[in-house]
């Protein structure tokens, strides 16, 4: 979508004729685009029509002629997967709901293949046209004017076919005969244990299909590396590349012109006969560079790098593309850890496992919103495994400062060798696999938020396949590290270790849990690990489950959930998360109930694991990484996400929120001990911190406080240690403040602890999980009175300030606020300064949401609730 766009800026200041996008909008109904009139142009192939092979007796030859009658075929979005296609068209309504993807559907239909079919308008026969399709899921043949120019193999294995000489005047036709995909067969997408399969195995095409009209010479791509010198970072060497197919069967000298930065660059080579060559232009000097930096550590500064080559004395193709200025580093420290380093600075990385919409639909607005999400969390990373998304993606890390670590995935065709992946490679399957990881470097490697490639996830590739992967990366002009696996199990050469654990868990485990030096406890860098299950709000649960569903999720903790990773053991069920649930916080006592525990649940749990891995960045064993498992679902599910399907944040999410503070107190389950975390790019002077410690009636049992604290960058500082509560034998509340040199509050936070702690069973450990021999007794929690809230709101623009005032005798631990439109519905996408907030009896705060206006309507309406606080509806 970048390179379409800035290609058709460059070609209009050249004064060339492309086709407006408009214009595909409003062709005929069977026309998908128009192909550019002149060189250097790339248009996007919409226009697209799905059908079953059953129900289309005609062959490729057929079926790609123009004028083909497509009536009964269904109109699709470029982008589209067949079953994306099929909801799109309304032919499978609420698919998401309860068991209808597993009841309503007929998978037979996707037992054959489809057909899409496109028209496009030119000139007639051209000598440089290509068609870019972008990989297929399983694969595609493909026709174009009653002709068969090829196939496409592979989800992720990128083809240009030349249709230059094919062309007619005035309509022309591609079709692609799309076959059945299997995971175990194909290198396709699998969603392993994260979901329900799509029931097509998202067959079918995710990303653009293109159509390119260049001169004698292509430009295939561009790229810059970048050196930074450090550690001032006065100046920085760039070195631009260019990637050039000479199209005629003659050789030809050629001139390579443009811009990096505001730096010309010029070069002149000659091509060979029909060559194909990256061509390393002179490098320049930009001197004080605006670098790139990760959220909370800078700007996000990018350059462009305008390019074009011209033979003959003529444009013969161009192409702008943007790059950031940074240096990344990936060692291994002396314990054998992987750690990054940033712009000569060590950066320990915050990240959630992502994941696609399960039909891969195309959702630029909602990527958006979860990119905001993840710098709200105070996140910093993302890994992306096997799910590779569109373009869009990119871009918007770059934009955010979200640092990318994609990779294969494990359990399928990209991963036989696990033991539990897919059928063993064949011969033939090496160039699948390889052209996929040279089309998607070439897809990556100017993004500066793109630190890493992991060539696989659960087991490390062996020799043949690395070097494979390796030389397909290094043709690619791939500048960053090459990291075998996602854990550190069997690791050859020429990789050798990832430095990255896969121990787990994968479910629930106690706050101290992650206090341990064991499997999964905060040392090192993990791969992937949560406390599990995520239990969305009440709302979120209503519209993905069905009444009998609700009812078993609180009465029935071992029974099956649908909507819980792919219905296989162990993650089918929510037996160790309820069960946990109901010895600490006490047996729920309807669905309402259970949801409200469950957000005081995730909330506790999400918020110890960074606090943990935050508190532990600067331990002899430092704590290098971690991935939360995961940030988000690719359906709406009950397991593994920060906020849930909908967009809804709840308890995990705010959870993460306070533990990811920029600078932030926190309480230490193992030793009692309070700690500022900075995760800012200075130091932070003057601090003060302050704690009190009660009891659930009010009762002050201790307060303490610290002056004079100083914090470094990426750094920790103890301030005090907490004795245990005098005379408490259940429950107990520690609250915190941090106040800067100002007397501003610029963090606080509250513990509901208790006197009896959780015991964790680290000899009995398992590979998603850690038995605890006996739980903390929270149940005291329950009987804490009801709390009245006062409300007062403003809404101006696209925020709505809403300030809470305990006007009660009771502590409200938890006070959730929810912003809704006129009819009832959720405010979605929305960010809140802070949320499942404590007041004590009157205590006051003002938190703010912030929104699209066209989401929330001119008067929104706040409501109040959570653990004890009375419920309330406001309009703002």
């Amino acid at each position: 979508m970048l390179r379409s766009r800035l290609a058709l800026l460059l070609a209009l200041l050249l004064g060339i004729a492309l086709a407006p996008a408009a214009l595909a909008q409003q062709a005929p109904p069977e026309t998908g685009a128009v192909l550019p009139e002149a060189s250097g142009g790339t248009t996007r192939l919409g226009g697209w029509r799905i059908q079953s092979s059953a129900a289309v007796p005609a062959g490729g030859e057929e079926v790609s002629r123009p004028g083909f009658g497509s009536a009964g075929w269904y109109p699709v979005a470029p982008r589209t997967t067949i079953m994306a296609g099929l909801v799109a068209n309304g032919r499978y309504p609420d698919l998401f709901h309860s068991t209808n993807m597993r009841d309503k559907v007929d998978r037979a239909d996707f037992a054959v293949p489809w057909w899409y079919r496109s028209e496009f308008l030119a000139r007639g026969p051209e000598r440089h046209a290509f068609l870019r399709v972008p990989g297929a899921t399983s694969r595609a043949d493909v026709w174009l004017n009653g002709v068969r120019i090829g196939e496409v193999t592979g989800t992720y294995n990128a083809r240009e076919f030349d249709i230059g000489p094919l062309l007619k005047p005035g309509r022309n036709a591609v079709a692609l005969r799309v076959h059945p995909a299997d995971p175990q067969k194909h290198f396709t997408i699998s969603w392993i244990d994260w979901a329900q399969p799509a029931p097509d195995n998202n067959m079918g095409i995710f990303r653009d299909v293109e159509l390119v009209r260049s001169g004698p010479v292509t430009l295939l791509g561009s790229y810059v590396h970048t050196r930074l010198a450090l550690p001032g970072m006065a100046s920085a060497e760039l070195k631009p590349f260019a990637e050039l197919r000479n199209n005629l069967p003659a050789a030809q000298q050629v001139t390579l012109g443009g811009t990096v930065g505001d730096l010309p660059v010029r070069h002149t080579v000659t091509l060979a006969a029909g060559e194909t060559r990256t061509v390393a232009l002179p490098p320049v000097t930009l001197q004080r560079p605006n670098v790139w930096w990760p959220a909370q550590l800078g700007a996000q500064p990018l350059y462009r790098f305008a390019l074009s080559v011209s033979a003959g004395g003529r444009v013969s193709d161009a192409v702008t593309t943007t790059f950031g200025v940074r240096d990344v580093q990936a060692p291994l420290n002396a314990s054998g850890d992987r750690e990054f380093v940033i712009n000569g600075r060590q950066v320990q990385i915050r990240g959630g496992g992502w994941a696609s919409d399960l039909l891969l639909r195309s959702q630029p607005g909602r990527l958006e919103a979860q990119l905001r999400y993840v710098r709200d969390l105070g996140l910093n990373a993302i890994r992306l495994e096997g799910k590779l998304d569109t373009p869009e993606l990119y871009d918007l890390a770059d934009r955010y400062g979200i640092l990318l670590l994609p990779g294969w995935e494990c359990c399928d065709k990209w991963e036989p060798w696990s033991g539990w992946g897919g059928e063993a490679w064949t011969e033939s399957d090496y160039p699948i696999a390889g052209g996929s990881m040279a089309a998607q470097a070439r897809l990556l490697r100017n993004h500066p938020s793109v630190i890493a490639f992991m060539i696989s996830s659960d087991i490390a590739p062996p020799e043949d396949v690395q070097r494979m992967y390796l030389a397909a990366l290094a043709g690619a002009g791939w500048p960053n590290p090459v990291i075998p696996a996602a854990a550190m199990r069997n690791a050859p050469p020429p990789l050798g270790s990832s430095g990255i654990k896969m121990e787990g868990p994968y479910d629930w485990v106690p706050p101290d849990y992650w206090y341990g030096d064991k499997v999964g406890a905060a040392f090192g860098f993990a791969g992937e690990l949560s406390a599990g299950h995520s239990i969305p709000t009440e709302d979120s649960l209503r519209e993905m489950l069905s009444p009998a569903e609700r009812e078993a999720l609180w009465k029935d903790p071992a029974a099956p959930q649908y909507h819980t990773g792919r219905g296989t053991e162990p993650f089918n069920n929510l037996k160790l998360f309820s069960t946990a649930l109901a010895q600490r916080y006490g047996q729920p006592t309807g669905l309402t109930d259970y949801v409200e525990k469950a957000q005081l649940a995730n909330y506790e749990m999400t918020r110890a694991q960074f606090e943990a891995y935050g508190r532990q960045q600067t331990a002899p064993r430092k704590a290098t990484g971690l991935v939360y498992w995961m940030l988000n679902n690719a359906w709406p599910s009950l397991n593994w996400h920060l906020y849930d399907h909908y967009l809804n944040p709840g308890g995990a999410y705010f959870g993460a929120k306070k533990g990811n503070e920029p600078l932030h107190v926190q309480y230490s389950y193992d030793d009692r001990s309070v700690v500022v975390v900075g995760r800012g790019p200075g130091q932070a002077a003057g601090l003060t911190v302050r704690a009190e410690m009660y009891r659930l009636d009010g009762t002050l049992l201790h307060r303490q406080e610290q002056s004079g604290l100083t914090v470094p960058a990426l750094g920790v500082t103890k301030a005090f240690t907490l004795p245990p509560p005098a005379g408490v034998t259940g429950a107990y509340f520690v609250r915190l403040w941090l106040d800067d040199g100002t007397g501003t509050t610029v963090s606080r936070n509250t513990y509901w602890l208790s006197a009896r702690p959780d015991v964790v069973d680290w000899d009995n450990s398992q590979w998603y999980y850690t038995p605890v021999s006996s739980y903390a007794d929270l149940s005291g929690l329950a009987a804490l009175p009801r709390a009245d809230i006062e409300v007062s709101t403003r809404t101006a623009g696209a925020s709505t300030e809403v300030t809470l005032r305990n006007t009660s005798g009771s502590i409200a631990p938890a006070v959730r606020v929810t912003l809704r439109k006129a009819d009832g519905s959720r405010v979605l996408p929305v960010t809140w300064t802070d949320n499942y907030v404590a007041l004590w009896p009157g205590e006051s705060i003002t938190l703010r949401a912030d929104y699209q206006p066209a989401d929330a309507g001119p008067r929104p309406v706040v409501e109040v609730g959570g653990w004890n606080a009375a419920p309330r509806r406001v309009t703002s």
